[in-house]
């Protein structure tokens, strides 16, 4: 894709600012960009292995968690999961999943149709990937960026350990219960055969 000067200068000053430039809108400005402008600077979004990803993952080790990240095993490959816990965790970008009420989702002027068309996909997804994880017996934390800034960490530090460990509680009881009913069973099964044996064994000594 060719860009002139113009939109080169542009674009250059939306990365080298260190944010996506919609994120410094607000509802009452207009958008400055052009539609080349726009989609680069939304082709510089990245998926995976975002900032607050990375601050969150490193946080939550040095509190002892270990997980694994983007299992491609499980829907929606989730950015954290913690198998111990069996807890998926999510981190999601304020603007790509709609979190209303946060500043930082302010729908671009430009093309505004599918920009909330897409978001809304997007929410549509979640939710499904959510369902398909909690039917497999996975616990969803979901971690929206705004809540990595530094005022906020500490306290979504908090938030999400206290979901975490409430999870792996809710997890190992259920395991529990499952072993449970399983002893059960097979005690039930044993005390069948051996039932079944004592009168074999009676049946016999009444023929001889």
């Amino acid at each position: 894709m060719a860009f002139n000067a113009a939109d080169k200068e542009s674009i250059e000053e939306c990365i080298i600012s260190g944010f996506i430039i919609i994120f410094a809108y607000r509802k009452h400005m207009t958008d400055t960009l052009t539609h080349i402008q726009r989609h680069y600077c939304m082709s510089q979004v990245r998926s995976s292995n975002t900032k607050p990803e990375i601050e969150l993952r490193h946080a939550l080790w040095l509190r002892g968690f270990r997980y694994r990240i983007n299992d491609p095993r499980l829907p929606g490959k989730p950015d954290v999961l913690l198998p111990k816990y069996r807890t998926a965790l999510f981190v999601h970008g304020c603007f790509w999943h709609g979190h209303l009420g946060c500043k930082r989702y302010t729908v671009p002027k430009t093309n505004l149709d599918y920009w909330e068309a897409k978001v809304a996909r997007n929410k549509q997804r979640d939710e499904e990937v959510w369902r398909q994880l909690e039917a497999k017996g996975w616990s969803v934390v979901i971690v929206w960026e705004c809540e990595i800034d530094k005022k906020e960490f500490h306290k979504t530090m908090d938030r999400v350990v206290s979901e975490i460990i409430s999870n792996g509680n809710m997890y190992q009881k259920r395991v529990q219960e499952r072993k449970m009913i399983r002893e059960q069973r097979q005690a039930e099964r044993r005390a069948q055969k051996e039932r079944y044996e004592a009168f074999q064994k009676e049946q016999w000594s009444r023929k001889v």
